[in-house]
């Protein structure tokens, strides 16, 4: 394929991606939330046991900064409570509270659904294909972004 052919199925791709996270987007704001606080809210709601801030930075490729200002939100509203590690003190555990628990299970199980159900419209081969080139599409775009130098 040549260079022109490629740009413009990037272009298609990346205005597909921007369908899916305009969903996200969308569907936080209904609930006074960015789509980083819903994604925030997310792995929070999946880690029953709990969560280090490091972890979430790390899963959603975010700075330290960003994600403290979303936990610092969560924890001002009293949805999440933050304890220390029993195996390295330097560590906090973020939990959801009582009430975080009330808030989130009102936003993140529906969310959850839609994703399962939107990917239940697929047949097991194209669902097995969509992974399988979204991860490798995504391993190439990571590798590629870090070969640029200044």
């Amino acid at each position: 394929m040549n260079k022109e052919e490629l740009k413009e199925y990037v272009n298609k791709y990346c205005g597909l991606r921007d369908v899916q996270f305009a969903a996200y987007e969308l569907y936080a704001r209904k609930y006074n939330l960015t789509a980083k606080e819903l994604f925030v809210l997310d792995i929070i709601w999946f880690a029953p046991e709990g969560c280090m801030q490091s972890e979430i930075c790390e899963r959603l490729s975010a700075t330290k900064q960003t994600i403290s200002a979303i936990i610092k939100k969560f924890l001002r509203l009293g949805y999440i409570s933050i304890t220390k590690s029993k195996t390295d003190r330097r560590n906090k555990i973020i939990h959801l509270t009582d009430i975080g628990i009330e808030y989130v299970n009102k936003i993140i199980p529906p969310a959850a659904d839609a994703e399962v159900d939107a990917m239940g419209e697929l047949s097991a081969e194209d669902i097995e294909k969509l992974v399988c080139l979204t991860t490798r599409f995504s391993e190439y775009m990571r590798k590629k972004f870090n070969e640029i130098t200044e």
